[in-house]
C-alpha cells in the first residue's frame, strides 16, 4: 500500500539520520537494506512507535487497520501486530473520551488479561523486549494512574525496558489526560532542532493553530 511504502521510506530516512540510536541488530539491517522486508519480530518497538496513527484514524476499525499497516513493514509476527494494535486501540479510545473502565474491558477481553497489579509484579519483573511481556504492563501503568505524570511514574517503577514501557504508557496516558505543558517543554529540551521541528509540524498539522504553534 502507499502507506506501507511511505512508512518504510520515512523510517529509513529518519533512522539513518541517527545511526547510533541503539537499534536492535535486525532493525539496523532493515534500515540499511535496499529492499527492506519484515523480519517476523514481536519486539515492543512496534507498540512504542504506533501511536501517531491514533490521530489520523476516523474509527476504531480504521485505527486497527492503520496500526497493522505501519507495524507490518517490520514487525509482522502476530504478537508484534497485536502489541501495536492493543496500544493503538487503547490510545484511540482514550483520545475519544472513552472511560477508563471501557478501555480496560476491551484490552482485557480482546488482547491481554489484566488480572495483575503493578505491586504484584514489581519485585520480580525483569527486562524484556517482547510485546507480550511489556505491553500489558505498560497499559496497566496507565490503568492504575491518576494523571499523566503518575502514569509515567508507574511505568518506570516496575523497571525492565523502562524507556519503551514508558513510551507505550505515555501514548495512552497522553491521549487520555493530555500532556502537561511543563512536562512537554522539558521533554522537548532533550530533542535536537530537527526533531523539534518535526514535532511542531505534526502538532500544527493536527491543530491548525498557527499562533499556538509559534508560541510553543
Amino acid at each position: 500500500s502507499k502507506l506501507a511504502a511511505e512508512t518504510i521510506k520515512q523510517m529509513q530516512l529518519w533512522g539513518m539520520k541517527y545511526p547510533k540510536a541503539g537499534y536492535g541488530s535486525m532493525f539496523s539491517d532493515w534500515l540499511c537494506s535496499n529492499n527492506p522486508q519484515p523480519y517476523n519480530s514481536f519486539g515492543n518497538g512496534s507498540a512504542m512507535r504506533v501511536s501517531p496513527v491514533v490521530y489520523f484514524a476516523k474509527s476504531l476499525e480504521e485505527v486497527k487497520e492503520l496500526s497493522r499497516i505501519v507495524t507490518s513493514v517490520t514487525h509482522n509476527h502476530p504478537e508484534g501486530i497485536k502489541g501495536a494494535e492493543a496500544t493503538a486501540v487503547a490510545a484511540y479510545m482514550a483520545l475519544h473520551e472513552s472511560k477508563k473502565e471501557e478501555i480496560f474491558a476491551v484490552i482485557n477481553a480482546e488482547y491481554y488479561p489484566m488480572n495483575f497489579t503493578l505491586d504484584e509484579i514489581r519485585a520480580d519483573y525483569e527486562f524484556n523486549e517482547t510485546c507480550q511481556e511489556t505491553v500489558p504492563q505498560a497499559l496497566k501503568a496507565f490503568f492504575e494512574a491518576t494523571s499523566f505524570e503518575d502514569a509515567i511514574r508507574n511505568a518506570i517503577s516496575i523497571g525492565g525496558d523502562s524507556d519503551t514501557i514508558a513510551a507505550i504508557t505515555g501514548a495512552v496516558a497522553g491521549a487520555y489526560y493530555g500532556v502537561p505543558l511543563h512536562i512537554e517543554h522539558k521533554a522537548l529540551k532533550y530533542l535536537d532542532k530537527l526533531q523539534v521541528s518535526a514535532y511542531y509540524r505534526f502538532v500544527k498539522y493536527l491543530c491548525g493553530d498557527a499562533e499556538w504553534f509559534e508560541e510553543s
